[in-house]
């Protein structure tokens, strides 16, 4: 099966996790998040909202056997690779590269944990508080953090409603946020 996806028909299914990894950053790159709901607009806030989509991606395809699991973790390569390039871009030498991507991988599979535990006991406070903690740790009270909470609760619902087929041939559709 991985030859089927990544052997003759590598330019098709590069093109579908292409797609796919398109469509994850659209949604985190929403302009509500950051306007309305006061996710910081800087690099690790932007960290955080993709972030936060890839978990919800990784979650909607977890235990998923086949090419669903190859394509999760494609996408997952491809999200950290994202990172390292985003790292070099914002002038970090190559001495420093290795360390922070362990830093932002430790952060990202720590808050996926926190995440996932949430949204498994369908808690929406502790959703909340740990949005809050990850996304706005400086802010104090960060009400918006229940709006977050509320959206990402909304989504795992969306995604688990989506086809595994239509998914893996790269289409994944993340609503709007709603906002008052």
């Amino acid at each position: 099966m991985f030859q089927r996806l990544f052997g003759r028909e590598r330019h098709a299914n590069r093109a579908i996790t292409e797609a796919l990894y398109a469509q994850i950053v659209a949604a985190a790159r929403q302009t509500v998040f950051y306007s309305d709901w006061n996710v910081p607009d800087t690099p690790l806030g932007r960290f955080e909202m993709l972030s936060l989509h890839m978990f919800l991606f990784q979650h909607r395809l977890r235990g998923e056997g086949g090419v669903a699991g190859e394509v999760a973790q494609v996408l997952i390569d491809e999200f950290f690779m994202d990172v390292e390039h985003s790292l070099r871009e914002l002038g970090v030498g190559d001495v420093g590269v290795p360390k922070r991507m362990k830093k932002l991988a430790k952060m990202f599979y720590g808050r996926t944990a926190a995440y996932d535990d949430a949204l498994e006991r369908n808690d929406h406070d502790a959703l909340s508080i740990a949005l809050a903690r990850n996304v706005r740790p400086d802010a104090g009270a960060w009400p918006q953090a229940t709006d977050l909470a509320g959206y990402v609760a909304d989504v795992s619902r969306r995604l688990a409603e989506q086809p595994t087929e239509s998914i893996v041939s790269g289409t994944v559709a993340f609503p709007v946020p709603k906002t008052i």
